[in-house]
């Protein structure tokens, strides 16, 4: 609970001083979105191979110099892996995630971006030919990691985004020896501003 109201902190802590930046670029107001697309993950160290998911949420824009911004996100984000051997066989993990990245305009249009990203685990479940299972008691509720990405706007509303972030916390609570296992997410997507 205290990471969670950790994060929402950071967020509005961001939006405040968005507020303040706003009134004081005119010219470059701050820009409210929507976004939304497909996740293809991974988790380090397991027999495991990539799985598809979905992300969605909601972000800001704000200007701090003429090219650079930063994004602070508030996103739902579906993450795991699934067996090499049976793919009935998966681990699907759900993350509110808090990114903020820090984006330079290479182009009007085109952005480069990194940042960090810090997840709060909201549902774990295994999934076999037998059922589905919460296995979310062996692991870690936090997951912290690091996004690079880049974008492009076709209209001054309507863009598309990459995004790779690399997950450097493990995941599994509890380990007993050998490699940590972490998250790995491929995002592909849409973003609408407002």
């Amino acid at each position: 609970m205290k990471k969670i109201l950790l994060g929402l902190a950071l967020v509005a802590g961001t939006f405040s001083f968005a507020q303040k930046t706003s009134s004081n670029t005119a010219s470059s107001p701050v820009r409210f979105g929507i976004k939304a697309g497909l996740n293809v993950s991974n988790i380090s160290n397991f027999e495991a191979n990539s799985k598809v998911g979905f992300y969605g949420g909601l972000f800001a824009t704000i200007p701090v110099a003429q090219d650079f911004s930063v994004q602070p996100e508030v996103i739902y984000s579906g993450v795991g892996a699934k067996s090499k051997y049976d793919s009935s066989d998966k681990v699907n993990l759900d993350y509110i995630a808090v990114p903020v990245m820090f984006q330079y305009n290479a182009l009007p249009n085109l952005y480069v971006e990194a940042g960090p990203q810090f997840g709060f685990l909201v549902s774990a479940k295994g999934k076999d030919n037998s059922g589905s299972y919460d296995i979310k008691d062996g692991m870690k509720t936090f997951d912290f990691g690091l996004g690079l990405g880049a974008g492009y706007y076709f209209t001054p509303n309507i863009g598309v985004n990459l995004r790779y972030v690399a997950g450097l916390t493990d995941v599994v609570k509890d380990r007993i020896g050998g490699d940590s296992a972490k998250n790995g997410v491929f995002q592909a997507g849409l973003s609408y501003k407002f």
